[in-house]
């Protein structure tokens, strides 16, 4: 983060000086709402949740190199040195703060939304325009209300394009982001189930999704996927420029003559309104068109050249556990999915396992999390899925994936099983661990699926 002044800081938050500091010119470079993390000179936010207050930890904060401190209260006590600006919330203070700091930078923002492939989508559109501009981009998964502000503060003076992704899991979330964010693009990957169990319908998910636009410059352009049966009903519906990317001839980005090679690269013929390119993508999964289609529109909407935009996407690297591809000894090669699932990523990775012709294909995967009432029979098609792209073995860990394991068996995979916990699915998971083998593993993010990832690993022999 750039260096503020308290004066710009009380500006920013509507804050009131609290103790005896005086000096306005004192500056802050950088926030932390973590205190195990402060960086000397840093502002420290402390946040409130549920089971949680960080308020209890500003002295820490402070003494460990923090050179000052939001509070939504009086404290009893002021170190010496250090200043103290009293809000109303701390939350909505880091909200109204990263507001304040985005508007010091008039570069292109692009936010990504959408059930799957978000942030797939925000790395591999931070990879392509990254073969020209200096980009900025969300780190990980921070993508919710702490995340973003979290991402807009940490912009510094080099960077030339900011790529936001945003999450949500209720109905008002996208607008709260969005309204702070004030994209000039706005990136919808699709609209799908998860989440379905907070918004009740995929009804209510995409009108959630449909915050953005709102929000979204006039002058600015919606990037959506085609393919997508609910987005696809917003042609001629937005005031925004829009262009659709997907399979369908009659989109305006497109790709064709899809190629998958046993180096893990999917080539295509890419389509746009300006011409045509070849592309290698460096990724697994016919999936990986739709980020690539929506990069590559972007792009040229930042007027990039098609040997930049091929360039970028040879860059591109996915974001960790995000179908990673660990080839070991011995032949032996793990597909690491196990940052979160839900039905539409799951039928994307099964498609993927089904892919590895010539090798016995294992799905390790476990449960889907906040699927509502249609959990069970979510988790039974899931099954299907991995049955119906030619999986050789499937094992379902964890409370609802018996019914993966249920839905694959009726669906004629003879070899899937259930087991309760990862300990009881050791001895059945080390036997899969042998030459020839392809093993995706995969599941929501609670289930903590990287622990099976690293059994595998130490099964590997030597």
């Amino acid at each position: 983060m750039e260096a503020l002044t308290l004066r710009q800081l009380l500006e920013a938050v509507d804050g009131t000086l609290l103790g005896e500091f005086s000096d306005l010119d004192t500056v802050s470079a950088g926030v932390s709402t973590d205190s195990r993390n402060i960086q000397p000179g840093c502002l420290f936010i402390p946040l409130e949740g549920d089971r949680f207050d960080g308020h209890s930890f500003i002295n820490a904060a402070l003494e460990a190199g923090a050179a000052g401190c939001l509070t939504a209260r009086e404290r009893e006590s002021y170190l010496p040195g250090k200043f103290y600006v009293k809000v109303r919330s701390t939350q909505r203070a880091l909200w109204e703060l990263a507001r304040y700091y985005r508007k010091r930078f008039p570069i292109p923002f692009i936010a990504v939304t959408g059930s799957v492939g978000k942030t797939t989508t925000k790395d591999m559109t931070a990879a392509v325009l990254g073969a020209r501009f200096r980009v900025h981009k969300t780190e990980g998964n921070f993508n919710n209300d702490i995340g973003v502000p979290l991402t807009l503060l940490k912009l510094e003076k080099q960077h030339e394009v900011c790529v936001v992704e945003m999450g949500m899991d209720h109905a008002g979330e996208i607008d709260y982001l969005a309204r702070l964010v004030e994209p000039d693009m706005a990136l919808i990957t699709n609209i799908g189930d998860a989440h379905i169990e907070n918004l009740g319908s995929r009804e209510n998910i995409f009108k959630a999704k449909c915050e953005i636009f709102p929000h979204l410059k006039k002058a600015g352009l919606a990037i959506l996927n085609g393919d997508d049966p609910m987005l696809a009903t917003l042609r001629g519906r937005l005031p925004q420029r829009t262009v659709f990317v997907g399979k369908d001839g009659g989109l305006d980005y497109t790709a064709c003559d899809l190629n998958s090679d046993e180096a893990g690269h999917l080539s295509c013929r890419i389509k746009t309104p300006g011409g045509q390119f070849q592309a290698n993508i460096p990724a697994l999964g016919q999936h990986m068109i739709y980020p690539t289609l929506m990069a590559a529109a972007a792009a040229e909407a930042l007027g990039m050249a098609p040997d930049e935009i091929i360039r970028g996407i040879g860059a591109f690297l996915p974001t960790k556990m995000r179908m990673n591809i660990i080839r070991c000894k011995g032949d032996i090669v793990i597909l690491n999915d196990a940052y979160n699932a839900n039905p539409q990523s799951m039928r994307a990775a099964a498609a993927v396992l089904g892919d590895a012709q010539g090798r016995r294909r294992v799905a390790v995967v476990g449960d889907m999390k906040e699927l509502g009432p249609g959990s069970e029979q979510f988790h039974r098609a899931v099954g299907g899925y991995f049955a119906q792209a030619g999986a050789d073995r499937l094992i379902a860990i964890g409370e609802l994936a018996r019914f993966m394991a249920e839905g694959a068996k009726s669906a004629g995979l003879e070899q899937a099983d259930y087991f309760p916990a990862l300990d009881a699915a050791k001895n059945a998971l080390s036997r899969e661990v042998r030459a020839g083998v392809t093993i995706l593993v995969k599941a929501s993010r609670s289930m903590a699926f990287e622990k099976i990832v690293d059994f595998l690993l130490a099964n590997v022999p030597q």
